[in-house]
């Protein structure tokens, strides 16, 4: 009765006999009127320390503060705000599985490719959007020159991904982050006389997919720069498959064999591959994976993708926006089940934990 009323109401009538409380606080009776001929009445107390006293439809009702009473005959209360029992849920979690033994763990690094051995080749700084066609958050470029001496010198690259990866001469050289603006990467790095090699890994999480203009929008390197010499337009290779180990799928049955998995070192380097095994824990109840140990990347499970970690980035109150991932358990096997993850900072696998997650409801009012 009460739904069909607020249902089919017309214009809100002030209306009814009503007064006041000792503190002059004016307590108003909305009355509706529905097609049917019933009318509904609700009492308001907008006062939020002191309960109310007032009187409608000739009826003394009590109010209490901060509330509205809901009255489908204009006569009996059948729901007060203030007085609504509601459910929350309580979660807690166990730890069902450390992945602490390094025994049970291997890796493979993602190789860093160099201009010679790349098959897309273009006298520019291609958009990373439209080189990928979507298919990869991963878009290397590379290029080789010629110097004349060892020497130090200043990189910088500006970028419009996420994040942008530097290595000279295989060497890792840093990396930034930026967001919706370009960003700059900006280290000391040491050239070599003769051939140098730069290589950039632009990298997003995930595409831009809505909003005006979006054909327009670009990401990737936009510029790179060694002290005064510009990089821009010289010829560039680029590895548009993504990862090496993305495109081989070595995170499935089919694809973890193509490469030469080596055992876990603990060296915890940039861009390398982890993987291991487990069995599923007994019991319903939900599972996650705990990657609080973790930097960023993605994690896999027999081959589905649970989503994309960025654990080292903190929230302001210096806390990760999200540290565990659910797995399904329409995922897993209850034997020997594959965990891969790609990580592209100094992770620590071996903190890794796979909880179970409880959830009770309790009654609050």
């Amino acid at each position: 009765e009460l739904h069909a009323a607020i249902k089919l109401c017309k214009v809100p009538l002030l209306a009814g006999s009503y007064e006041t409380s000792s503190l002059g606080h004016l307590q108003i009776a909305y009355v509706f009127k529905g097609k049917s001929g019933k009318c509904a009445a609700f009492l308001v107390n907008n006062d939020n320390t002191s309960n109310a006293r007032v009187r409608f439809q000739n009826i003394s009702f009590e109010l209490p503060s901060m509330s509205i009473s809901i009255l489908p005959d204009c006569k009996n209360v059948a729901f007060n705000t203030a007085k609504v029992s509601t459910q929350y849920n309580t979660r807690s979690r166990t730890v069902k599985y450390k992945f602490d033994s390094m025994e049970r763990w291997e890796e493979f690094n993602e190789p860093i490719p160099i201009f010679s051995n790349t098959l897309l080749k273009a006298n520019a700084l291609l958009d990373h959007m439209s080189t990928t066609k979507d298919t990869s958050d991963y878009l290397w470029y590379t290029v080789s020159f010629q110097h004349e001496s060892d020497a130090e010198a200043e990189l910088s690259v500006v970028s419009n991904a996420h994040v942008v990866h530097a290595f000279v001469n295989g060497a890792y050289k840093g990396y930034a982050h930026g967001g919706k603006h370009n960003f700059a990467l900006e280290n000391p790095i040491e050239l070599k006389n003769g051939t140098n090699h730069i290589t950039l890994l632009s990298v997003m999480v995930g595409f831009p997919n809505s909003g005006a203009y979006l054909e327009r929008k670009t990401a990737g390197i936009r510029s790179v720069r060694i002290q005064n010499r510009y990089l821009n337009n010289y010829q560039w290779g680029y590895q548009k498959i993504g990862l090496l180990g993305e495109n081989l799928s070595i995170f499935t049955d089919n694809g973890r064999n193509k490469v030469e998995w080596s055992r876990f070192q603990g060296r915890h380097s940039r861009l390398i591959w982890y993987k291991t095994v487990f069995d599923a824990p007994g019991g319903n109840d939900p599972l996650a994976l705990n990657l609080g140990s973790m930097g960023k990347g993605e994690v896999w499970v027999n081959g589905q993708s649970i989503g994309r970690y960025w654990v080292s980035i903190h929230t302001p109150q210096q806390r990760p926006s999200q540290t565990w991932y659910n797995i399904p358990r329409s995922f897993l096997k209850p034997e020997e089940n594959q965990l891969v993850l790609v990580e592209e900072e100094y992770g620590d696998p071996l903190g890794i934990t796979l909880d179970s997650v409880s959830i009770t409801k309790d009654a609050k009012y």
